[in-house]
């Protein structure tokens, strides 16, 4: 005879209000927040989940207020960095997600503490915002830094780097280089024209004129 779990559908367990099993010892909860998930029994019955992980969240956000980064009156840019990366890696909803939460990106543990995040980082420099220094690696220590915005344009991780001589670019950045405008750069390679010849001449009618580099 197959295992039937006790009825505890209706049951609170701290925020989340069980709606019904799923099989598999799985729950599905509704939060408070009105969000719903699926818990394990014993995550319920040991208290180990008790929200849709917007409880600790909230406990984060306190402990930030502590160290004169109150939300309530005014995010810090260090702060507004911190809630980004973590929307970008958590929320499924968010338009950017897909970029990252939605292919492996993750917050590691030390950084759900904002206060963590701060004492690592640092407020960021005027004019700078958070970087990965490897595009398909975790926002850590060690992996992050601040940028200013054409560094972060230069690291963007569908950017086509070339080489021209010693000297290796996104063709974002040959474009403001070259003077060449970046869609012309990118028709060319499609074209099968090597690097040398879509960023050394302007006009496709005549022969490309190399310019050395180094």
């Amino acid at each position: 005879m197959p295992w039937v779990p006790i009825d505890i559908v209706g049951k609170r367990f701290g925020r989340l209000v069980v709606q019904a099993y799923v099989g598999r010892s799985f729950w599905r909860c509704r939060c408070d927040c009105g969000r719903e998930s699926r818990v394990k029994t014993d995550a319920l019955n040991s208290g180990k989940t008790r929200s849709c992980g917007c409880l600790h969240a909230d406990v984060t956000r306190e402990r930030s207020t502590k160290h004169g980064h109150n939300p309530r009156v005014k995010h810090s840019r260090a702060y507004t960095s911190w809630t980004g990366m973590l929307q970008r890696c958590t929320n499924p909803n968010l338009p950017k997600y897909a970029a990252y939460g939605g292919r492996g990106i993750r917050v590691c543990e030390r950084w759900a503490d904002f206060v963590n995040f701060l004492a690592d980082m640092g407020e960021p420099p005027l004019g700078m915002s958070l970087d990965r220094i490897d595009t398909d690696g975790h926002y850590e220590p060690g992996n992050c830094r601040w940028v200013d915005q054409k560094t972060q344009q230069n690291n963007r991780r569908n950017n086509v780097l070339l080489t021209l001589g010693v000297e290796t670019h996104s063709a974002t950045e040959w474009a403001r280089r070259t003077g060449i405008d970046r869609k012309t750069i990118a028709k060319r390679l499609r074209a099968g024209q090597t690097a040398e010849e879509a960023l050394t001449y302007r006009d496709t009618r005549f022969k490309p004129k190399v310019i050395q580099y180094g």
